[in-house]
């Protein structure tokens, strides 16, 4: 018998994890140069030329309101599905792992303020808890 669930790439920023549906990630690339682009929302870092397609790229440490950290070779760019023009990059600390978590396992998302409508849910698994990301809340304004 085969558990029903939904399968993410996970990332981290710091010590926390955070979950992206792997049904949405496209490519995992290293850091780039990222172009600013005047009058951009203010989680947004710039654009980037990834063979010839311009993407732009959320910073997810200044969405959820946290400090940069100083760069180093495992930063990565999570080239998802999403946004109104397609693709999305999503600037994050480093990968960790592809998980699948069953539904009993992922509970609704908390009533939070600010980040409340970025969260799809909360993954529970192996006693850690990693914050599941609605990437169509998050990308709605790329």
């Amino acid at each position: 018998m085969t558990a029903t669930g939904t399968t993410y790439l996970t990332l981290l920023l710091g010590d926390e994890e955070y979950g992206v549906p792997i049904t949405q990630v496209r490519e995992i690339i290293g850091t780039q140069p990222v172009t600013p682009v005047p009058d951009r929302p203010a989680m947004v870092d710039g654009v980037i030329n990834l063979r010839g397609v311009v993407i732009p790229v959320i910073s997810l440490r200044r969405a959820f309101g946290l400090g940069p950290c100083e760069p180093d070779s495992q930063n990565v760019i999570i080239v998802v599905d999403g946004g109104q023009d397609g693709r999305v990059g999503l600037a994050a600390d480093r990968v960790s792992e592809v998980i699948t978590f069953a539904d009993a396992d992922v509970e609704p998302p908390p009533r939070l303020a600010s980040t409340g409508t970025l969260v799809s849910g909360i993954g529970k698994s192996q006693g850690r808890i990693r914050i599941l990301l609605d990437l169509t809340r998050l990308t709605n304004d790329c």
